[in-house]
């Protein structure tokens, strides 16, 4: 029984990672006709700036969506966590590598450890690992935009007030501003130079950026097209609003930092204490998976992890 728990748990990995490899291989046979497209249709100079401004047009391009891409697409919208984090990379070329890790990590595992009942656990734990990665970036991208938005506010508002208009204004600061926010209001100018409407096309970048405060100047450049008024002053105002948020997250933090560091050391200590206990005695480990209060124990031991987890997380977080 136990070796062909091994050899199933090896087959699953060498099929993960050969799979892996097949979908990279599609993905990349089909990037080169995508990027000529929209090089030639957005006139930019070079494949790495047809990477960068891939979805310009109204109608996004994209080569034959494999169904392992449109299944995973209706569970998990993975495309748009890659396009916030800021990862280059196509649906099906991310799952290949989170697949191909787990599976990297199994072996690796499984030949200096043979502990073969911890091998799921190790390849959930691969394959999990680029999406929090993916996460990470995407908190840290979004934060990034937050702080350079009050910055943008300012330079479209001396912008209006010397006479630009607000096409030209976002143009600006699509020009001025570095990664996330440059890029994402250079897209909106393009945009509404191939066709699309500028009240569109800023519906279109709020859709993309889930942030509060970008809400606040779409709704601005909107109302002030319709029916007129000091858009310079409404842009100062959000600049200043967005400022003293900032600074009341900033208190929030530093009153909550010793709640977090707890939260770290209470979360880590049990997984901690349970590696160091199974390389001292193994065998006492053992009797909390193969005997049934054992098992009991171990699942309450989870469970309580778990809540425990998101009783800090909704102890030490303060929207602003």
């Amino acid at each position: 029984m136990f070796q062909i728990f091994v050899l199933v748990s090896v087959f699953i990995c060498i099929s993960c990672l050969v799979g892996g490899v097949a979908i990279l291989a599609r993905v990349l046979h089909g990037r080169n006709q995508m990027e000529d497209r929209l090089a030639s249709l957005t006139k930019n100079r070079g494949r790495g700036n047809a990477q960068e401004k891939r979805s310009l047009l109204v109608g996004t391009l994209e080569d034959s969506t494999s169904q392992l891409e449109a299944f995973l697409a209706k569970i998990f919208d993975i495309q748009g966590l890659l396009n916030l984090a800021g990862i280059k990379m196509p649906v099906g070329q991310f799952v290949g590598a989170a697949l191909g890790l787990g599976a990297g990590l199994t072996i690796v595992f499984l030949y200096f450890a043979p502990y073969f009942l911890f091998a799921p656990f190790v390849f959930l734990s691969g394959v999990a690992l680029p999406f929090f990665v993916a996460i990470f970036k995407k908190k840290k991208r979004l934060r990034r935009f937050s702080e350079q938005l009050a910055e943008a506010m300012d330079m479209m508002s001396r912008a209006l007030r010397s006479g630009y208009s607000l096409p030209a204004g976002i143009q600006l600061v699509g020009q001025q501003m570095s990664e996330p926010l440059g890029p994402e209001f250079m897209r909106c100018f393009e945009e509404q130079k191939l066709g699309i409407p500028l009240e569109e096309s800023i519906r279109k970048m709020v859709e993309r950026i889930p942030n509060l405060d970008l809400q606040f100047f779409a709704t601005a450049v909107i109302l002030q097209r319709q029916t007129g008024g000091d858009l310079a002053e409404i842009l100062d105002k959000i600049s200043s609003l967005i400022r003293e948020r900032f600074k009341i997250w900033g208190q929030i933090q530093a009153l909550t930092g010793e709640g977090r560091l707890s939260g770290i050391v209470l979360l880590a200590l049990p997984p901690m204490l349970f590696i160091v206990m199974m390389r001292l005695n193994y065998d006492y480990v053992m009797l909390l998976f193969n005997d049934s209060l054992g098992q009991m124990m171990l699942a309450g031991g989870i469970v309580m992890q778990i809540l425990g987890a998101f009783v800090i997380k909704k102890i030490i977080t303060i929207k602003v």
